[in-house]
């Protein structure tokens, strides 16, 4: 079993995805709230770098998942594409 160190920030507590590329967390970040989505973030074509985290919102105790990006336009194409199953 892989162990993947947490990550926390103000707003959340954030566990890597083993398919990021790089385990960074960007400035342009979106909460999806469907912590067992699927999400290929591949298929959306961004130009700048990206990462996916397990979340947990620290407000509220919501988990779900955040998506953050290093570029806004890439923030704005995920949130335009996005549709949850």
């Amino acid at each position: 079993m892989a162990t993947a160190k947490s990550i926390t920030t103000d707003d959340y507590q954030l566990y890597p995805s083993p398919r990021n590329r790089q385990r960074t967390v960007f400035a342009h970040q979106v909460f999806v709230p469907y912590p067992y989505m699927l999400i290929d973030l591949e298929a959306y074509d961004f130009n700048g770098a990206y990462s996916l985290f397990a979340a947990c919102r620290l407000s509220d105790g919501k988990m779900g998942q955040l998506v953050t990006l290093e570029q806004e336009k890439d923030e704005l194409r995920f949130t335009s594409r996005f549709v949850p199953d």
